[in-house]
């Protein structure tokens, strides 16, 4: 894909009232909440333990992210990959918290399956994806940003920027 379309992308995703409306949003929503879980894969993995850590220092929420190589392994080999998040969701996430999920490729069956389980449970779920509109994951939250691009690499940098959007507008004091 050529650069200018790039550029493009992003002006357009930058200057879109829709994201800041989903940003307040989603914003409100978390502050109803006093824990956070983020869950990914990959790319997003990484994304999650950075949050995690921004959330508990910036913002003092108790947040969790299943990021532990020992603790994915354990649970992947016990229940199988694409039940590890839940079987972890099930010790330690409560109906009052919230969870927020992202996927660039909004079909990992792995995050999809943790957010029926959390649905199941009453619990409140954000979303983030990207890659095709009709993804699995991409209507499933309460609030879904989703990110209109199949590269990995502006929808995994997008994604960060949104959650860090988000947790600056709550430490301003909105």
């Amino acid at each position: 894909m050529p650069i200018n379309i790039y550029k493009q992308k992003i002006l357009e995703f930058v200057n879109s009232k829709e994201i800041e409306n989903q940003v307040v949003d989603a914003a409100n929503l978390i502050k109803q909440h006093k824990r956070i879980f983020f869950i990914g894969n990959g790319g997003s993995n990484a994304i999650c333990s950075h949050m995690m850590e921004d959330w508990a220092k910036v913002l003092k929420y108790e947040s969790f992210s299943f990021t532990d190589p020992a603790l994915i392994t354990c649970f992947a080999n016990d229940y199988g990959y694409e039940n590890a998040m839940v079987e972890w969701l099930k010790v330690y996430f409560k109906k009052e918290d919230i969870l927020v999920a992202i996927s660039s490729s909004g079909n990992s069956s792995n995050i999809n399956n943790a957010v029926d389980y959390v649905k199941a449970q009453s619990g409140e779920v954000i979303t983030l994806s990207g890659f095709k509109p009709d993804n699995k994951l991409c209507k499933k939250g309460k609030i879904n940003f989703y990110l209109d691009s199949n590269s990995y690499g502006i929808v995994e940098c997008y994604h960060q920027v949104i959650l860090h959007t988000i947790l600056d507008y709550i430490h301003e004091g909105n």
